[in-house]
């Protein structure tokens, strides 16, 4: 790369404003707000949506290179599918929320991986990527590591 962005300023603070849901979030656990159930589903939910728009993003490249392999397009599907995934346990009442978000933070924080290997995304965006993705994981893992003991109060 020569040195240009293609990433304007503002969508380079609108990417990292993206993680104030998340702090948000470990906040109102943290100091013990009485919706902290809330927060856990608001919390899973974000992240989950993230992942899901990270698929689309993949797709939409895979799209506008014109070289992409039916593999790119099914890569870029997962993320949509594992976040359903995640949500069944939540559903059936099963153990939830920590494991899903402890997972669904792992899979975020390593997503920018699959763009590497996708070989689609500019250079600056993809540091943007990992930024944005080890942060939100780093959150997401957060929130299930409090997931436990929020809901034991």
């Amino acid at each position: 790369m020569d040195g240009q962005t293609s990433l304007s300023p503002a969508a380079r603070a609108l990417g990292y404003a993206g993680l104030l849901p998340q702090v948000i979030c470990i906040a109102m656990l943290l100091t013990g707000h009485e919706w902290r159930y809330a927060a856990l589903a608001g919390g899973f939910a974000y992240a989950a949506a993230i992942f899901s728009f990270l698929g689309g993003v993949w797709w939409g490249q895979a799209v506008q290179s014109g070289r992409a392999t039916t593999g790119a397009y099914l890569v870029a599907v997962l993320p949509s599918l594992i976040a359903v995934a995640l949500f069944l346990p939540w559903s059936f009442g099963w153990e939830w929320p920590g494991p899903a978000l402890l997972y669904l933070g792992a899979l975020i924080a390593l997503s920018p991986l699959i763009d590497r290997a996708l070989g689609f995304a500019q250079g600056d965006f993809l540091r943007l990527r990992w930024h944005l993705s080890l942060g939100l994981g780093s959150l997401t893992i957060a929130l299930g590591l409090l997931a436990g003991e929020a809901m034991a109060v």
